[in-house]
């Protein structure tokens, strides 16, 4: 198992870049555990995230492109607006809530209810009932 740390600094102009950055890596392996901690030294605040991950299995096929469609990409934007909305309102960042990968899977899975969103790749038990609501809210509106 290898390990990989992240700081997430808060400030506008290194917040979504940091988090872009994680989130690439996130999509690019296979993550087998997380942790994260808020760290203040006086000076500077931010987001600590330890990734324990294992390197992806090949199957001699080349990083899988996922499209969306123009209506899939209005729910991945509302989505993504959710997602940061209430990460700005609990002080978190967004992949603490859930990665871009997990939007995407909800939208391809199209998610009906609780049980079938508790399915989908990155969900189970502890995000669908955190968050599961407001997604199907969300998926709802389209």
């Amino acid at each position: 198992m290898n390990i990989k740390v992240f700081n997430i600094r808060l400030d506008k102009e290194n917040c979504q870049q940091d988090q872009s950055r994680m989130n690439a890596f996130l999509d690019s392996v296979e993550v087998k555990l997380t942790s994260t901690n808020f760290v203040t030294t006086g000076t500077i605040d931010f987001w600590s995230a330890v990734v324990f991950y294992e390197l992806k299995k090949n199957d001699s096929k080349p990083t899988e492109v996922i499209e969306l469609n123009e209506q899939e990409n209005e729910i991945f934007t509302a989505l993504k607006q959710w997602r940061n909305d209430l990460a700005q309102k609990l002080g978190w960042s967004s992949f603490r809530i859930c990665h871009n990968s997990h939007l995407i899977s909800i939208i391809k899975s199209k998610p009906q209810n609780l049980d079938e969103l508790k399915t989908v790749k990155g969900f189970g038990e502890s995000r669908t009932l955190n968050y599961g609501d407001d997604i199907l809210s969300v998926l709802n509106a389209f």
